[in-house]
């Protein structure tokens, strides 16, 4: 069972918006900081680890990643839905366990520079099996703005891919191709999930190739885990934005 962040997205947005109410003169918030989670830096990471008698947490994230407000605030949400979850009472024999472990990835190819990170959430709150999945964040170095599949029309956000194109046709099979050669057969994928750009939201950029990632279930079977793919960067370049 994945957390909802619906609920403390939405509240989160209601504070947001009483505070650019009250505020008389606008002034830039000062930068998040990892002690504000209860935190601590280790090199260029801030860590987070909590335990109670029904729960225990680990959270790892770069603290110098540029977009940090926008890391910090999911990880706030996350390890708060997740804690809210844990200290509920019920018949657990085990406690609840999650952990959060990111990798970087980054390109200088043009037109512009791009840094990205992806957090691997395992999350195991008393379902039948322990869930993992991914959140991916990606970062224009030249616009100085976040990368998104689909900006929705928001200012100051940069799409992956222009707009008008469709360049799922061609990612589909090339998707279908490298999970094959990972799994040793061609995976069943239904064309409205591999063709549905929702499915690729999680992604990060590198010089040749492009990266996706699908929780357990997003692609395939929960069965098949968590999976990560790589294609070439070539034959979508001309779409890229």
């Amino acid at each position: 069972m994945r957390i909802s962040t619906s609920v403390l997205a939405a509240t989160a947005a209601v504070l947001l918006g009483f505070c650019s109410v009250v505020a008389a003169v606008p002034v830039s918030a000062a930068p998040p900081k990892c002690s504000d989670l209860k935190g601590g830096l280790v090199g260029q990471n801030c860590v987070i680890k909590e335990a109670d008698t029904g729960y225990n947490l680990s959270i790892t994230y770069p603290a110098g990643y540029p977009d940090v407000q926008a890391v910090f605030d999911w990880v706030k949400q996350t390890r708060d839905g997740f804690v809210n979850v844990a200290k509920s009472r019920d018949s657990r024999t085990m406690p609840y366990q999650l952990e959060v472990t990111p990798t970087e990835y980054n390109s200088a190819v043009p037109p512009r520079g791009t840094q990205s990170v992806v957090f691997k959430i395992y999350q195991d709150v008393g379902g039948t099996k322990p869930q993992t999945f991914y959140k991916a964040f990606n970062w224009d170095q030249g616009l100085r703005r976040p990368i998104v599949l689909d900006p929705a029309g928001q200012e100051k956000i940069q799409p992956l891919f222009q707009p008008g194109t469709s360049p799922w046709p061609i990612i589909f099979p090339l998707v279908e191709a490298d999970l094959e050669k990972q799994m040793g057969t061609k995976p069943a994928i239904a064309p409205q999930v591999g063709l549905n750009p929702a499915t690729y939201e999680n992604f990060a950029i590198q010089n040749d190739t492009l990266m996706f990632f699908f929780g357990q279930g997003a692609i395939l079977p929960e069965s098949a885990g968590a999976l990560s793919v790589t294609i070439p960067r070539p034959p979508v370049d001309r779409m890229i934005a």
